[in-house]
This record gives C-alpha cells, sequence and structure tokens, in this order.
C-alpha cells in the first residue's frame, strides 16, 4: 500500500470531531415565528433544544395562560393576572417581530450567519413575504388590542375609585 494515498483520504465520519453543519431556511424559521413562534419553536430550529430564549418563550406563554385564565375569572380585577398576562403578551409579540425580521433579513445576510458551512443558499420567496405579511398584521392587531384593552380597564377603575370618593 502507498502511504501517499492514504494520506489524502479525507478522514471519515467516525474520526471527525466537527458535526455537519445543516441548512436552515429562512422560509421555514420566519414560518415557524409566525405559527409557533409563542412556543419558541423558530429559536429551537436555528439554535437547537438548549436555547435560553426558546425556553423563556414557553415559560412566558405558560405565565401568560395562568393569567388570562386568572383575568378571565375575575373580570380583569386580578392585579397578579395582569403580571402573569405580561410575560405570555411579550412572548406572542416577540414571535410575530421575529418571524417580520427573519422574513425582511437579505438572503445573503441570512446565508453568512446560518448557512455558513453549509454549501447552499436561501432563495426565499413570495411565501415569506406572505408570512411577513400576516404577522405584520396579527402582531399590530394583538397590540393594539392588548393596549385597548388595558387602557379600558385602567380608566373604568378609575371612574369607580372617583365614584367611591365622591360619595
Amino acid at each position: 500500500m502507498n502511504p501517499s494515498s492514504s494520506a489524502t483520504k479525507p478522514p471519515t465520519s467516525s474520526t471527525s470531531n466537527r458535526p455537519t453543519e445543516r441548512f436552515r431556511s429562512k422560509t421555514l424559521t420566519a414560518a415557524l415565528a409566525f405559527l409557533l413562534g409563542s412556543i419558541g419553536a423558530h429559536r429551537f430550529y436555528l439554535y437547537g433544544m438548549r436555547d435560553k430564549f426558546g425556553w423563556a418563550h414557553i415559560v412566558g406563554i405558560v405565565l401568560g395562560a395562568f393569567g388570562y385564565m386568572l383575568l378571565a375569572s375575575t373580570e380583569r380585577a386580578s392585579l397578579l393576572g395582569w403580571v402573569l398576562v405580561f410575560p405570555g403578551a411579550v412572548s406572542l409579540l416577540a414571535a410575530f417581530l421575529s418571524a417580520i425580521v427573519y422574513g425582511l433579513r437579505p438572503d445573503a445576510r441570512w446565508d453568512a450567519q446560518f448557512n455558513a458551512n453549509t454549501g447552499r443558499h436561501s432563495r426565499s420567496g413570495w411565501t415569506v413575504i406572505f408570512v411577513v405579511m400576516f404577522s405584520l398584521l396579527i402582531g399590530a392587531f394583538l397590540l393594539m388590542t392588548g393596549l385597548a384593552l388595558t387602557f379600558q380597564t385602567y380608566f373604568e377603575g378609575q371612574v369607580q375609585a372617583a365614584k367611591a370618593l365622591s360619595q
């Protein structure tokens, strides 16, 4: 056997310690952020199961669900419910914002950050544009609805306090 021929062979996967890079789709990431972003699916897709912000989405949405149930059962009168619903709202709105940010990132910049060693290039099309449009539409609607309910509850409380003082 020629010693020079064994030196030119690439190392096999059993001897290589470097993990293989996987391609990360910009369209899939934006769609995951839009559909399942409140549970951190887009974060887990990009960074793996050890991503602390992905887990923060899960904690936030669980706290928000408990806060929402508490507010619904007390007709928006529970201070604890308002405190608990805040992380859930942040998680939900951050997911829609992430879908917009990921979807609008140029393909070359996306590939430089997430697909540098894969040898493949992203080609996003109209699908990602529709994801961005619906994320903006639904995210803005939810933000405005949340603000309207918050201010309505605050001002109704002020009216009740004024009535109690005047009597």
